[in-house]
């Protein structure tokens, strides 16, 4: 869902300092033609399938940033599900639960992608859980009021479709079959919560303060979000080349700001950016310096949210254990069913 996973490595390196790895040189003629089979369908703008070769590096990129992008699903269902009981409307808990599970149902088909490539979900959970791979850092902050939650769909979704929708056309084709109806829903929960804040602004001023500190607290947040400026985003250039990623954080974050610029004037809110205003020679909105000490502090587990987030999944997990068991012990009396159906 969020570009940060594009930049950011797993694990404990210094994020802020991890270098473009080199691509190991095919060691053999056959493993060389195989390279040159795989360069040519990436040059062609093709679409690589899991049966097929592929270099270990593009394999390895691909399971950090899919199962990065499937974590980030899952632990964003903390901030929103907690309003679920608290909805102000039948009508407001109908439409946040609904968004809730279709965020449990894109990590799910994020996962399932991931696992294509040969790396099993108990594994990817497990560096999860134990603090091994990361996930986007807009989840580790607190939404404070209902206000929170419309901006999280107008903003935070915002900036996901964003990125989103170019990853339809990545080029492994798993990753990017999966994202064509993740675009959709992610759709939906943009509209529902711009159109939520749009019913807050016509309602009494202490609403409308409301959703004026709301866009306040996460307007900088989301466009750190897109990642770290290109400069220093090591990874961006590998992944541009083997079509994994087809635009560049700066130019995704200009995109955003460009599109959301109108809307914020719809809507009556101020973009929280005295910097902000319209180039007319790059026909594009020129936006202040975003605070990337403090993205770098959320990323490296110092958040307002980061222990909370991980201890409700950690949690989860094994409250969830004797589930898994019962079905694995399930499946395994059917499967010895069908065998001694079958002698």
């Amino acid at each position: 869902m969020y570009t940060q996973s594009f930049s950011v490595p797993d694990g404990t390196e210094d994020v802020k300092s991890v270098g473009l790895k080199a691509i190991p040189k095919a060691l053999n003629a056959q493993d060389a033609d195989l390279q040159a089979a795989f360069d040519a369908r990436i040059d062609a703008d093709g679409r690589i399938e899991p049966r097929e070769w592929m270099p270990e590096a593009y394999r390895k990129t691909l399971v950090r940033q899919i199962s990065q992008h499937a974590h980030s699903e899952i632990v964003g269902m903390l901030p929103e599900g907690n309003w679920v009981s608290r909805a102000p409307s039948l009508k407001r808990k109908t439409i946040l639960i609904a968004k809730v599970q279709d965020e449990a149902g894109h990590g799910l088909y994020l996962y399932s992608a991931a696992e294509t490539l040969g790396t099993s979900r108990d594994q990817m959970l497990d560096a999860l859980h134990t603090g091994k791979a990361k996930y986007s850092s807009i989840f580790n902050y607190p939404t404070l009021n209902w206000a929170d939650v419309g901006v999280v769909g107008w903003l935070v979704d915002g900036a996901a479709i964003m990125n989103q929708v170019p990853l339809c056309r990545c080029s492994y084709g798993p990753y990017a079959r999966a994202m064509v109806r993740v675009c959709k829903e992610e759709s939906f929960h943009q509209r529902q919560g711009y159109e939520a804040l749009l019913v807050m602004m016509q309602g009494t001023a202490e609403q409308k303060a409301m959703v004026q500190d709301a866009v306040n607290r996460w307007w900088w947040k989301c466009l750190a979000m897109f990642g770290p400026p290109d400069a220093d985003s090591p990874n961006s250039a590998q992944g541009m080349r083997w079509g994994i990623k087809r635009i560049s954080n700066d130019d995704l974050r200009q995109k955003f700001v460009d599109a959301t610029v109108p809307q914020a004037k719809v809507l009556g809110v101020t973009l929280p950016d005295p910097d902000l205003k319209w180039n007319e020679a790059r026909q594009a909105h020129d936006y202040g310096q975003i605070d990337w000490d403090e993205f770098w502090a959320t990323v490296n587990g110092n958040g307002p949210c980061n222990k909370e987030r991980l201890g409700a999944r950690v949690k989860a997990w094994n409250d969830g254990a004797w589930v898994r068991e019962a079905a694995l012990a399930h499946a395994q009396k059917q499967q010895q069913r069908q065998m001694k159906e079958a002698a």
